[in-house]
């Protein structure tokens, strides 16, 4: 169908603007009633964060969800974007997307009023209906409202002119989606010029008498610790908000492998094979969700689900440089590749108390739960006591981040049990992935105090 170019065809071509909070509803019903994903890219929410979601929306209520970080806040707030029409009609050259049936600034007023229904419109897409905002304490009313334009006055407009306004971001997402992260930092004084915009949908700026009813969808996010605080944010702000969805972190490792899976870096210039055995996928996942229930770790900031995936990421590039230092044409972590994710864990971690080195110990303690609660998952003990019997009669066996892996395979006849236990988690023959498997099984006794380790630089022996 030709897209209406003026408010006459617009008007001839029956086209019905709809407020956005209506808008947004009725989109959502068809996408329910269609049985379409409605959060493609959002894992773990479908029982808990969703179905709120879809309530605030068909209530039409203004929303803030209320989280620490890395619970996917921001990328819940911005796929809002797609209950938006595809596309909807504004007048041509206003800079706060009016209404070509009602416009409500003084310059559209204006031209409607000189120009009738041949007023040109332009048509925009979603993308153009969506501002974000991250609140800092520096953040002004006239950032988020509005302020006088003094090269507007200094062409020759009066102070008293309305047309000398510059409009702030909430203004100019006027029809659309308005999304503040980090709410409490907003500075007080903030907050309160907020509180007309969200229940009034009314605009005030210095001392000017305007009435801008604005057609905007409110969305905040906040961490839970600032946003209950009444120091850090006023009630009367809290109370404009018709929801309040609290988020959580992946309840399942299942959950956390998706995501890190989804989410982490992909290079498409790999000169080597990666493979990521399931069970260090399940090594990576327990290891953060053993940091959220540590009391060693303050649970207060969170423990981000980009901890998983900056893990996951130094496995693999680990596992990669090991295989291009020894000319193996396929890279596959190993247990003995875990401390490459102490960096890319230590910094994202806020320990309870701190002392020297405290962050590291806490971290390789929890290293080591989770390999042998891996290990208990898959494996008892008990079935390996032949191979334990051949530790005990004077089997060693050494391991290191940098040995080739076809001496691991070479090894297995020396170990029996092994193979079988290799075919249980899937892995086949190849030496790599034997490899991976046999450090796995190796640490899984040591760690159920089976047989004895003697830790070395880059690598360790294992022996009765």
């Amino acid at each position: 169908m030709q897209r209406s170019t003026t408010i006459a065809q617009l008007r001839q071509s029956e086209y019905r603007v709809l407020p956005v909070k209506e808008e947004m509803r009725k989109n959502l019903v068809r996408k329910i009633k269609a049985g379409e994903t409605l959060f493609p890219r959002i894992i773990g929410y479908d029982g808990s964060v969703i179905p709120q979601i879809e309530n605030a929306v068909l209530s039409g209520q203004d929303v803030v969800f209320l989280g620490e970080r890395g619970q996917a806040k921001s990328r819940l707030i911005r796929s809002l974007v797609a209950l938006l029409d595809d596309e909807i009609p504004v007048v041509d050259g206003c800079e706060i997307n009016d209404s070509p049936y009602a416009p409500i600034c003084r310059a559209c007023r204006d031209r409607v009023a000189a120009q009738g229904d041949g007023v040109p419109v332009r048509w925009i897409n979603p993308d153009e209906r969506y501002s974000e905002k991250l609140a800092t304490p520096d953040t002004s009313i006239a950032d988020l409202i509005g302020e006088v334009d003094p090269i507007r006055v200094a062409e020759g407009k009066y102070l008293a002119d309305e047309l000398t306004i510059h409009y702030g971001l909430v203004p100019r997402t006027h029809r659309g989606i308005f999304a503040i992260n980090e709410l409490p930092d907003l500075a007080e004084r903030i907050q309160v010029g907020l509180l007309n915009l969200i229940e009034e949908r009314d605009v005030q700026i210095r001392g000017f008498k305007i009435r801008l009813p604005l057609d905007v969808y409110f969305v905040a996010s906040a961490n839970p610790e600032d946003y209950t605080n009444r120091g850090r944010i006023i009630t009367p702000l809290k109370d404009r908000f018709g929801a309040q969805i609290r988020t959580h972190y992946p309840r399942t490792i299942d959950d956390e492998i998706k995501i890190v899976e989804q989410e982490r870096t992909e290079f498409s210039d790999r000169e080597l094979q990666v493979f990521m055995p399931e069970f260090m996928k399940e090594i990576v996942g327990e290891v953060t969700q053993l940091a959220r229930r540590s009391p060693k770790v303050n649970q207060r900031s969170g423990v981000s689900v980009r901890i998983s995936i900056t893990n996951y990421e130094n496995l693999v590039s680990n596992a990669s440089r090991r295989a291009l230092r020894t000319g193996e044409a396929e890279a596959v972590p190993r247990i003995s590749d875990l401390p490459s994710i102490v960096p890319s864990s230590a910094g994202k971690l806020e320990m309870e108390t701190w002392e020297e080195g405290d962050d590291q110990s806490v971290l390789e303690k929890i290293i080591k739960t989770a390999v042998l609660n891996v290990f208990r998952r898959h494996f008892e003990a008990n079935q390996f006591n032949e191979l334990v019997q051949r530790f005990d009669g004077g089997l060693t066996f050494e391991v290191s981040e940098g040995q080739r892996s076809d001496k691991y395979a070479q090894m297995l006849r020396e170990l029996p049990g092994m193979e079988k236990a290799l075919k249980s988690l899937g892995l086949e023959k190849r030496p790599a992935l034997a490899a991976s498997g046999i450090e796995f099984i190796l640490e899984g006794l040591h760690l159920s105090k089976r047989i004895n380790k003697t830790d070395m630089d880059g690598g360790a022996i294992y022996a009765g």
